[in-house]
């Protein structure tokens, strides 16, 4: 039961020392209290837990402007932050945790300068069917975070300009370009601030939970505790990982996300394999890549093994599509 709410909000936009903050809450979240931090990006691309940094960004062209490319823990895919756009997460411990009661907030946030928006689908939140907020969820086993964008006046040609959306997915949804598919908020009330959405935030956070929210004074964290999570996730190894050379490769789109496998084969025997995906459920593709190591390099070793992957409700079906799709792509 949470018995408190406290809020952080950060004047700093480097994502390396953003996501170090963020990651630094999820473990100290005491079990009977819930954490709004509120972040922005400046000019920052950020990639799912699971995804191909070079296929799903443009790289080198965000890093001769200036930008920056960051691997966040959540699964989901590949978004474009900048100034126009307020980042926001929820952290509380795994009883606590309550996407809907969140989403609440949010929703609560925007209605309060008159903008009718909307949950739509899994991790969505909408005005009049376009985009203006992407959620994404993780968990450590003990704590969980839920955090997403909120798009106010943010700069839509560069958005659309450094990610690479394939035009599998943007047929599957229904739309003709990245950004038809979201809105800024300022398209619905033009006089809208950056301040002014966190002063909505605020005001839903504590009417949502029925308290008044306790400000957390960043100036007073560990210092050596937050390098350390910022060395983590400006390192080479987080963002790109391992560089396999794959000498085979296979994809597919799905409902729920798209699929990336590419095997490094050596005396047709899986030396390496790695699994990208834009599908919120990260643990399933990690498990994956690490049991098909090792394995001969055939369609009825593969899917002996997946078969013996342990599924839960959210996954059951996820791992039943990859099983199909290793039959019909023979190995």
């Amino acid at each position: 039961m949470i018995k408190k709410i406290k809020y952080v909000i950060t004047k700093e936009t480097n994502p390396y020392k953003n996501l170090a903050l963020e990651a630094y809450l999820l473990n100290t979240v005491k079990e009977d209290e819930c954490i709004l931090y509120l972040w922005q990006n400046e000019r920052t691309v950020v990639i799912g837990k699971n995804q191909n940094p070079w296929k799903e960004c443009k790289v080198a062209e965000l890093e001769e402007d200036g930008g920056i490319l960051v691997r966040r823990m959540s699964g989901g895919g590949a978004v474009f932050h900048d100034l126009g756009n307020l980042n926001f997460t929820f952290l509380v411990s795994k009883e606590n945790y309550d996407v809907e009661r969140q989403l609440q907030v949010i929703l609560e946030a925007v209605k309060l300068r008159g903008i009718p928006a909307e949950k739509t689908g899994r991790n969505d939140i909408s005005v009049e069917g376009r985009k203006f907020s992407g959620n994404a969820y993780f968990s450590d086993g003990i704590h969980c975070y839920h955090h997403g964008t909120i798009l106010v006046k943010a700069d839509m040609m560069m958005l659309s300009h450094y990610l690479n959306v394939s035009r599998e997915k943007l047929v599957s949804k229904g739309v003709e370009s990245v950004r038809s598919r979201v809105t800024n908020l300022i398209e619905y009330n033009p006089d809208l601030s950056i301040d002014m959405v966190i002063e909505d935030l605020m005001k839903a956070f504590q009417s949502t939970y029925d308290m008044n929210a306790e400000q957390i004074e960043i100036t007073r964290l560990p210092a050596q505790e937050l390098k350390k999570f910022e060395d983590k996730f400006s390192s080479w190894e987080w963002i790109y990982g391992k560089n396999i050379s794959f000498n085979y490769c296979i994809s597919r789109r799905f409902s729920w996300g798209d699929i990336e496998v590419g095997f490094e084969i050596e005396s047709g025997v899986i030396k390496d394999c790695r699994v990208f995906s834009d599908s919120l459920e990260i643990g399933l593709f990690e498990t994956i890549a690490e049991r098909l190591c090792g394995l001969r390099f055939s369609t009825n070793e593969v899917i002996k093994e997946l078969n013996q992957i342990p599924v839960n409700e959210g996954t059951e079906g996820i791992l039943a599509d990859i099983v199909s799709f290793f039959q019909e792509e023979k190995l």
